[in-house]
């Protein structure tokens, strides 16, 4: 069962924001490598907003997930694409439909 997750807020320049939709749309082949990651959501708000939600069991599997590919692709991407550094949320879930 999740007990917790992260919220992340992405926003790409501009010129950047299609690019920017494919690496998301193509890390969910990453989430789906990783155990420990009970759900794993990507969306879009506008045109060069972007977000990711995702959910844990324990603070292992979040931590693991911090450090894993995602986050690395996410991060490298940071300087060149991103408007912005990412914003990421810890957050406790306090109701879950399976």
């Amino acid at each position: 069962m999740s007990k917790i997750g992260l919220l992340a807020r992405i926003e790409a320049k501009p010129e950047h924001a299609e690019h920017v939709a494919k690496l998301l749309h193509d890390a969910v082949d990453l989430a789906h490598e990783e155990d420990f990651t009970v759900t794993w959501y990507a969306f879009r708000e506008s045109e060069t907003v972007f977000g990711i939600f995702d959910t844990f069991a324990d603070e292992s599997g979040r931590t693991s997930h911090m450090e894993g590919k995602i986050a690395q692709t996410l991060m490298g991407a940071a300087e060149t694409m991103l408007a912005s550094p990412p914003e990421i949320k810890q957050i406790d879930l306090i109701g879950v439909k399976n």
